[in-house]
C-alpha cells in the first residue's frame, strides 16, 4: 500500500539521518490508520476508496481548485485541453432517447463511409442504441475508442423502413477550440475561442490570416464563458497583441519564487484596434488574456466581471496512475493586480459568488460593484484599475432581461428548443438549402414563423413546459432570433449560431460601437 509504504519510509529516513517533519509524521500517521482499517476493521473495507476519500478531503482544505483526479478520469479530464479525442467523429444530439447525427466531422470516419446529417443510430455492434439507457456517457463508451479499433452501427435515414449498416474504422478526431470566426462588417473581424487548448495558438492565427485576406482592420476577441485551459497558450496568444518584451502576467507562491513570462516580437497584431469581451464565465487563462490587454492599455474589455480564478495548479502524478492538481502559486496582471477572487469563507461561500451577484444586481448595474482604495492600481497609460478577483472590464455590459422569463428558461431546461429546433433543421435542412442560395441569404431573408411558434408551443407542451403568453411577449425577439441561430447551426455549422445572435448581441453591438469611433476608442483607453 503506498501510504503504509511512504509512512514506513519516512519514520526509517527520520530514524536515520534526523528527526521527522511535520509531514513525515502525518504521512506514518495516515499510513498506519489506513493499515488498521485494513486489518481491523470490523468489516470488509474498500481500502483504495477509503484513501481517495481522504485525499479528497484533504485537498478540499486547501483551496477551491486544488483537486483529485482518479486514474480513470486523467485522461478524460486532459482531453478538452489537449485538442483531439478517438473515436467516429460525429456531432450528435440524443432526441427522444435516440443518437441522431447532427453532422460529421468533416474528413472524419463518418464521414469518409457515408454517415449524414439527420441518421438515426439504431445498433451499435450489433446491440439495441436506443431507450432510456441512452445517454452520453453510454454514446462515449460505445463510439469511442482507440484508433484503428473497429464499430459497426445499423441507422435509421429519413423515411426508409431497412436499417443501413456502416463499418467504421475510428481515427483521431480534432477538437476545435475555435467556434467562430467571420467579418462582422467590411472592417471588424470577430474571433470567438471557447478553451485555451493546445492547438488553440495555431487556429488563432489561421483565424486571423483568413480574416486579414478579408479586410479586416479592427478584432473583436470573445472570451466569454471561456474557463481558461493551458498558461502556455494564454501567454502565446497575449503575445499576438503585444509589443517586445511587455510584462504578461506573473506567478507567486509561498513555495513558488516569482516567475514572469513576456511577450516576443513575433506578434501579429500589435497595432490595430481590439476588444476583449468577458463575462463572468471567463476565467484563468482568459482573465491572463484580459488583464494584461487592460493594464497595456492595448485594448478595450467590454462585458461584465470575470470569474476570479488566479491560482496556478501544478499537476503531480500518483503511483497507480492517478493525479493530484496542486495549487501552487497565484496569477498576478502585469499591474501586480492578483486575479484570484477571496476564499477564506470557505468552498461553500466560494460557490455562492455567482449567486451573491446576482443577489448583489452586479449583473445589471455596475455601480453595484464597489473596491476599496487598497486594491486600486494602475495600467501602464496611468488609468485606475482594480484586484480583488476578476478583471472589471472598461465597459459594463448588462445581463439582458430576455433570459429572466419563466417561459425561456423552461424551455431551455428541459431542452424543449433544442430538440425542437434540431428537428425542425434535420427535417427542413434540404428544403432551406434549395431556398437560399447560401448562409448569408438565409441570415438577412429567414424568418421564424408562426408555424414555428406553433411547432415550438407543441413541443414545450411535449415536455411539459407551461405556455405563457405574457412571458412569450417578454422574451419574443431574443426567442425567435434563439431559433433562427439554433436553426441555422444545424443545417450549417456552430459559427452560423454565432452569426445570427451578433445582429442583437449587447456586447457585440457595443464594441462595433466603440471600433466604429476612433475618438471615443482612444479616449477610453486614456481617461
Amino acid at each position: 500500500m503506498f501510504f503504509l509504504a511512504l509512512a514506513c519510509l519516512f519514520a526509517m529516513t527520520a530514524t536515520a539521518q534526523q528527526p521527522q517533519s511535520k509531514a513525515q509524521m502525518n504521512a506514518q500517521k495516515l499510513g498506519t490508520t489506513l493499515y488498521l482499517i485494513e486489518n481491523y476493521y470490523v468489516d470488509t473495507a474498500d481500502i483504495d476508496k477509503v484513501t481517495e476519500d481522504a485525499i479528497v478531503a484533504a485537498l478540499k482544505e486547501l483551496d477551491p481548485h486544488s483537486a483529485y483526479i482518479s486514474k480513470k478520469d486523467v485522461e478524460k479530464a486532459n482531453e478538452p485541453l489537449v485538442g483531439s479525442f478517438e473515436g467516429i467523429g460525429v456531432t450528435y444530439q440524443l432526441i427522444r432517447d435516440t443518437i441522431t447525427v447532427i453532422s460529421p466531422t468533416a474528413g472524419g470516419p463518418s464521414e469518409k463511409v457515408g454517415i449524414m446529417a439527420g441518421d438515426q443510430f439504431i445498433k451499435i455492434d450489433g446491440e439495441d442504441a436506443f431507450g432510456k439507457k441512452i445517454d452520453n456517457e453510454y454514446v462515449q463508451n460505445h463510439l469511442r475508442g482507440k484508433k484503428g479499433t473497429k464499430v459497426t452501427v445499423s441507422v435509421k435515414r429519413g423515411n426508409n423502413p431497412e436499417l443501413i449498416d456502416f463499418e467504421i474504422i475510428r481515427d483521431k478526431i480534432p477538437l476545435n477550440s475555435i467556434n467562430a470566426a467571420y467579418m462582422l462588417d467590411n472592417h471588424v473581424g470577430y474571433i470567438k475561442l471557447d478553451r485555451f487548448a493546445q492547438e488553440s495558438t495555431q487556429e488563432f492565427k489561421e483565424a486571423f490570416a483568413k480574416l486579414q485576406s478579408q479586410g479586416m482592420e479592427s478584432l473583436i476577441f470573445d472570451l466569454r464563458g471561456n474557463t481558461g485551459g493551458y498558461l502556455k497558450t494564454a501567454v502565446e496568444l497575449v503575445d499576438q497583441f503585444l509589443e517586445d518584451n511587455k510584462l504578461i502576467v506573473f506567478t507567486e507562491g509561498i513555495n513558488s519564487p516569482r516567475q514572469e513570462w513576456r511577450s516576443s516580437k513575433s506578434g501579429l497584431y500589435i497595432t490595430g484596434k481590439l476588444v476583449v469581451l468577458i463575462d463572468e464565465g471567463s476565467a484563468s487563462a482568459s482573465e491572463i488574456l484580459s488583464g494584461a490587454i487592460q493594464d497595456h492599455d492595448r485594448g478595450i474589455v467590454i462585458g461584465r466581471r470575470s470569474f476570479g480564478k488566479g491560482l496556478v495548479q501544478r499537476p503531480f502524478n500518483l503511483p497507480d496512475g492517478a493525479q493530484i492538481r496542486l495549487t501552487t502559486s497565484r496569477y498576478h496582471t502585469p499591474s501586480g493586480r492578483c486575479i484570484q477572487r477571496p476564499y477564506e469563507k470557505g468552498a461553500e461561500d466560494y460557490a455562492m459568488e455567482m449567486e451573491k451577484r446576482l443577489k448583489n444586481g452586479e449583473y445589471y448595474h455596475a455601480d453595484s460593484i464597489h473596491f476599496p482604495d487598497s486594491l486600486k492600481f494602475k495600467t501602464a497609460g496611468g488609468r485606475t484599475v482594480y484586484g480583488g478577483g476578476g478583471i472589471m472590464p472598461d465597459i459594463f455590459i448588462p445581463v439582458d432581461t430576455a433570459y429572466n422569463s419563466k417561459l425561456y428558461t423552461d424551455l431551455v431546461r428541459k431542452g424543449a428548443l433544442n430538440r425542437f429546433t434540431t428537428d425542425y433543421g434535420l427535417k427542413h435542412r434540404d428544403k432551406i438549402k434549395a431556398q437560399f442560395v447560401d448562409f448569408e441569404h438565409f441570415n438577412k431573408d429567414f424568418e421564424v414563423g408562426n408555424d414555428l411558434i406553433d411547432g415550438l408551443k407543441a413541443a414545450a407542451k411535449e415536455a411539459k413546459v407551461d405556455w405563457d403568453d405574457e412571458q412569450f411577449k417578454h422574451s419574443e425577439k431574443f426567442l425567435l432570433l434563439q431559433m433562427k441561430a439554433l436553426i441555422a447551426r444545424n443545417v450549417w455549422e456552430t459559427q452560423q449560431y454565432y452569426q445570427v445572435m451578433a445582429a442583437t448581441d449587447p456586447g457585440i453591438q457595443k464594441a462595433l460601437e466603440v471600433l466604429g469611433n476612433e475618438k471615443e476608442y482612444r479616449k477610453i483607453l486614456t481617461r
